[in-house]
């Protein structure tokens, strides 16, 4: 069974239409992103505009806690503790924004 999630480009996605997203807790993701940050920082600001936590994150980061068993095991550790710190500084969001520069796109999943 897979769940099929709403896709938009980043000029689909007014102001006003993750305005409606954010309302109805809705997830969905960005595809075709040619300026990752730019999309993130539109999302992230209008999701908080409206109080809502949000976590920001590298959809590959896994790939770097992966680096704890490999030689260059310092800096997968330090990896591991950065984002350990990152989750509980942002402990318990409503919303995780997810980013893959690889794919160009921006993941977008409510999580309460």
């Amino acid at each position: 069974m897979s769940i099929d999630i709403q896709k938009f480009t980043a000029g689909e996605l007014t102001l006003e239409k993750l305005d409606t997203l954010a309302m109805q807790h809705e997830s969905f993701q960005v595809v075709a992103v040619s300026n990752i940050s730019a999309v993130v920082e539109k999302i992230e600001g209008r999701l908080e505009k409206q109080d809502l936590k949000c976590r920001v994150y590298s959809e590959y980061r896994s790939a770097a806690m992966a680096a704890t068993f490999s030689p260059a095991a310092v800096v997968g550790l330090g990896a591991a503790v950065g984002i350990g710190l990152h989750n509980l500084a942002t402990f318990n969001p409503d919303y995780e924004i997810a980013k893959n520069k690889l794919a160009g796109t921006v993941t977008v999943k409510y999580m309460k």
